[in-house]
């Protein structure tokens, strides 16, 4: 029970063994996050503190109380883009900042809330629902937006703040003229190092985030800095996260509500998904619903400590897993390396130029559009192309929430569709004497008196319509009376089919025969039985097996057609 409400007490004991491991990971993770911070926030439209406020609070409640390892939580570019979004529509950062932050807080307090309800309630499962393609079309136009809006740091153009994407676009290619070349220089030179780095310089190819803002620093200096327009960060307050009550009233909760749950959804999702890649490599379990209560406590603290939303992070997890850590500790040494680092080190960081900055974040922005399952979706499925492109573009074009429910919605009805058409295919018997789909064998001989379907999917309400279709075709048949039914492959069956299939047996025991049914599922049969459905359509119509069921059919059907029939689809149609 204790480990259950303090997961940490599962894992504190194997740290004393691994702490060295973690030590190190811990650092690493400290190196990763600096720069990530300051441009996360810079994504969020908050000053650079509150990355780094963010990057100390919440991996550290989310290890003490998730369920991954390996997971870092902290500020995301997804989770920064979308609280951007949500907060921009009240307050313009530029204009009162200290009520862009209040607002803030409040928002990742109700996500916060949101999602620790939703890990009691046990609504873990909930992220299964959310297809890949969502996602990959959700991070993709987050990485595109992204881009875009940090294209006034790239050419040092002055765009009206919270301007929209095809808005930023035509403003920056209207005044292309106007780009201050020093900015430019600055911002190409910083991604150029940070490319080379990453692809070229194997051994330093993880901290290449760090090297390119440091020279990009050094660049701007040579080129005359401020001096010449190079904007840079300014000064960084060097103290630990300061307390701060987030302001709940009626009017903030109300406007910002739907917002903490796109926010709350995506930051779950983002989370649970992580642990998952990184425990393929690892075997550890992950319970979803403690990663859900993990990130809900995490942000619940986190906006009382002056700190915006976070999840889980893939690039930092990722890092984290392959520098060695072997237990959560990791997490918490980097949080507190980064502490050290805010209050020993903070000066330097106000030197760091926004151009700089802006060309690191065009190649985050690049880098969260996954080109290789873009392709693989647009060769595989036509379907799941649509809920991409829809995801992606609503992304670029409306509200963030409003594009991840479209894309959501979008893939749900396309599976109801899929289900909603179960496979039905009627078996004839081949030379070999086995039955198989008259459709895959013209050749296949099948009984004038006795039909055999098999249905693949589910009998419930969205696919009535295709099954009873099906029964009727069949009923317009003068000589069908007898139809048995191949049900292994039925999943299941709600109560509007079993209503349905009580209904289709009476009619064709009415006409003098009946539907029979072999090998259905135990589990497909829980509502038949409680709702006396079964009885309905009669005990003796269920079978076990194919073989047995056909052998009591028999026994039923028209002796005088039998007589002067020549097909012997059966065995018992010899004798």
């Amino acid at each position: 029970m204790l480990q259950r409400i303090f997961p940490f007490l599962t894992w504190l004991p194997l740290a004393k063994k691994s702490w060295k491991d973690d030590l190190i990971a811990g650092i690493t993770g400290t190196i990763i996050v600096i720069p990530q911070a300051v441009a996360f926030a810079m994504i969020a439209g908050l000053p650079p503190v509150y990355g780094f406020y963010t990057a100390m609070i919440t991996p550290v409640i989310a290890a003490l109380f998730g369920s991954s390892y390996h997971l870092i939580s902290g500020p995301t570019t997804a989770i920064s883009i979308v609280v951007f979004a949500t907060i921009n529509k009240f307050v313009d950062p530029a204009n009162d900042i200290e009520q862009y932050v209040t607002l803030t807080l409040v928002l990742t307090f109700m996500a916060g809330i949101i999602q620790f309800a939703m890990g009691l309630a046990k609504m873990g499962k909930l992220v299964n629902f959310v297809s890949h393609s969502v996602i990959i079309g959700f991070t993709a136009g987050a990485g595109i937006l992204i881009a875009i809006k940090q294209l006034k740091y790239v050419f040092g153009l002055d765009v009206p703040q919270g301007s929209s994407f095809y808005a930023i676009l035509k403003h920056v290619i209207s005044n292309i003229s106007d780009t201050n070349w020093y900015v430019f220089g600055v911002a190409i030179g910083t991604m150029a190092i940070a490319i080379l780095v990453k692809n070229f310089i194997k051994p330093l190819s993880r901290y290449y985030m760090l090297i390119a803002m440091v020279l990009g620093s050094f660049m701007a200096i040579l080129l005359g800095s401020e001096s010449n327009g190079i904007e840079t960060v300014g000064k960084i307050p060097s103290n630990l996260p300061p307390f701060r009550m987030p302001q709940l009233n009626l009017t903030n909760i109300r406007n910002l509500s739907s917002g903490a749950i796109t926010v709350a959804l995506l930051g779950l999702i983002e989370a649970v998904a992580i642990a998952r890649s990184i425990s393929l490599s690892t075997y550890q379990r992950i319970d979803a619903n403690q990663e859900f209560k993990g990130q809900g406590l995490s942000n619940i603290v986190a906006s009382f400590f002056s700190s915006y939303m976070g999840s889980g992070s893939f690039t930092r997890s990722g890092v984290n897993y392959q520098a060695g850590a072997k237990t959560p500790m990791s997490a918490i040494f980097a949080a507190l390396f980064l502490m050290i680092v805010l209050l020993l080190f903070s000066d330097y960081a106000a030197y760091l130029p926004k151009p700089a900055m802006g060309g690191i974040i065009l190649l985050v922005g690049y880098n969260l559009i996954d080109f290789h399952h873009i392709k693989q979706v647009f060769k595989s499925s036509g379907r799941e192309l649509i809920v991409l492109s829809t995801t992606l573009f609503g992304t670029l074009f409306f509200e963030l929430e409003t594009a991840l429910f479209l894309g959501i919605a979008l893939s749900l009805f396309f599976y109801l569709e899929r289900t909603a058409k179960p496979n039905i295919a009627v078996l004839g018997s081949s030379k070999t004497h086995r039955f198989i789909n008259i459709l895959r064998d013209t050749n296949a001989k099948e009984c004038p008196q006795l039909k055999i379907v098999r249905i693949d999917g589910s009998i419930y309400f969205g696919a009535l319509e295709v099954v009873s279709d099906f029964f009727n075709n069949l009923y317009d048949e003068d000589n069908i009376k007898h139809v048995l039914v191949i049900a292994n492959g039925i999943n299941f069956i709600d109560l509007a089919g079993a209503a349905w299939l009580a209904h289709e047996a009476e009619k064709w025991q009415i006409r003098g025969g009946g539907i029979y049914f072999s090998g259905l599922k135990i589990v497909s049969q829980q509502i038949l039985k409680k709702g006396g459905f079964r009885d309905q359509i009669g005990l003796d119509n269920f079978y076990l097996d194919k073989k047995t069921a056909i052998e009591d059919i028999y026994k039923k059907l028209d002796n005088n057609i039998c007589a002067t029939c020549n097909v012997n689809v059966f065995d018992e149609c010899n004798s």
